[in-house]
């Protein structure tokens, strides 16, 4: 199902500008591919001076948005699981700043958090591939906010691609 066909009902507004950060007509399970294919390559093209690096006081080194990515993209399948399985259960968010700090991301070298990054893409490819067009249409609470599992795939994907920018525009100078 692409993108295009997504509606504001699927999902709660905070996530409206990664929805938008697609920008294009794009399935879940090629877009998966894709936007994972074109981080991997960009952090490939990094030292591991650079991945150690924060643009300013208090924010975080790409180690970390790196542990970050891999981090969320776990909670939301995780979530569109149970969705996809029809869990009326409503969720707790997550505060990803409670995250970062306790990951020992800056303690790991670049090939181990790539590894980690395709393993968890890998899975979350199959994990979709495994949604009927039924399964993708289930939504659940989050906070008491509705979401759907395709809204979720979205969402990584809309997350991804943002934190791919702000690495080029905020990290590259």
């Amino acid at each position: 199902m692409p993108y295009n066909d997504l509606n504001n009902s699927e999902y709660a507004p905070f996530y409206k500008p990664y929805i938008e950060e697609i920008g294009q007509e794009l399935d879940i399970l090629t877009g998966l591919e894709l936007i994972g294919n074109e981080f991997v390559d960009l952090i490939n093209s990094l030292s591991e001076d650079k991945l150690n690096f924060a643009y300013a006081e208090n924010k975080w080194t790409i180690k970390e948005v790196i542990v970050h990515l891999i981090d969320s993209e776990r909670i939301f399948s995780y979530r569109a699981l149970r969705f996809a399985r029809n869990d009326q259960t409503d969720l707790s968010g997550f505060e990803e700043n409670d995250y970062v700090p306790f990951s020992d991301a800056n303690k790991r070298s670049k090939s181990d958090l790539i590894a980690e990054f395709k393993t968890v893409r890998t899975s979350t490819i199959s994990l979709f591939q495994s949604f009927s067009d039924e399964m993708l249409l289930r939504a659940g609470t989050i906070g008491g906010n509705t979401m759907s599992v395709r809204a979720l795939g979205f969402i990584i994907l809309g997350h991804q691609k943002h934190h791919i920018n702000v690495v080029k525009v905020r990290y590259l100078i």
